[in-house]
């Protein structure tokens, strides 16, 4: 039974570790979408700001969130295995819909912004 607990508890920290990392990774992704963001914005006065940019942003946003989700996924599916109940399923559920839905309508945002790049034709401010 003593090793039992042990491996419990290393799969509690290991859980704990990886939805540290998954936090890590969303402020990580929004620290740059914000740096990217104001560079951006403040081209408007250098006539180098396009919305095309802010999509593509948006996009590079949205692909941090997702892989902050996928190690929050791997986190609770840990945590799952240790306390197998409906509550840890429940949250298990709702985050791989969160995280279905999201990839989804980034999938569909990225290949806008592909197009949109094919058919833009290179201007002026």
């Amino acid at each position: 039974m003593h090793l039992i607990d042990m491996v419990m508890r290393l799969l509690e920290t290991i859980s704990s570790v990886i939805s540290v990392i998954s936090v890590g990774v969303v402020i990580y992704g929004t620290g740059i979408a914000i740096i990217k963001f104001l560079r951006n914005e403040f081209g408007r006065f250098r006539c180098s700001y396009t919305m095309h940019q802010v999509r593509v942003l948006r996009a590079d946003l949205g692909t941090y969130l997702l892989l902050g989700l996928e190690f929050l996924i791997a986190s609770d599916i840990l945590k799952t295995i240790v306390e197998p109940g409906l509550q840890e399923l429940m949250i298990l559920g709702g985050i791989v819909l969160l995280r279905t839905v999201l990839s989804f309508f980034l999938d569909r945002e990225i290949r806008l912004i592909e197009q949109e790049a094919r058919e833009m034709p290179p201007g002026a401010c």
